[in-house]
């Protein structure tokens, strides 16, 4: 007798809480981590609920950075050169170009040499 292998969605299996995807769960614990650092001055001069919304916001701010990827539209420069990709890999992509001080030169010379007047 042969075994075959049934095909199964397993898309969602490495979520948890339905949204939360390991990566979305790191990125959203840092953006909290970094709204934390707002929310302790708040909670120093009694406005804990303005420090609980910084911190949340931050907490969003991170899960969309974990989540989202770069919407595909020609409507901006940017977006059609990363339209498709995921937040945080262009966020580490541009980090790691302004460290290593890269610079962008753009040639206005028309090709052929023609001059403007």
């Amino acid at each position: 007798m042969n075994t075959y292998n049934i095909p199964r969605n397993v898309k969602g299996e490495g979520r948890i809480l339905f949204i939360f995807s390991t990566k979305a769960l790191i990125y959203a614990m840092i953006g909290v981590a970094v709204g934390l650092i707002f929310y302790i001055p708040f909670r120093m001069i009694n406005l804990n609920t303005i420090g609980l919304i910084i911190m949340g916001l931050f907490g969003v701010i991170g899960f969309i950075i974990g989540t989202f990827k770069m919407p595909d539209s020609n409507a901006f420069y940017i977006t059609k050169k990363t339209g498709g990709e995921n937040i945080d890999d262009i966020i580490k992509r541009a980090i790691k170009f302004k460290m290593q001080k890269n610079k962008i030169y753009v040639n206005t010379e028309k090709i052929g040499g023609a001059k403007d007047e």
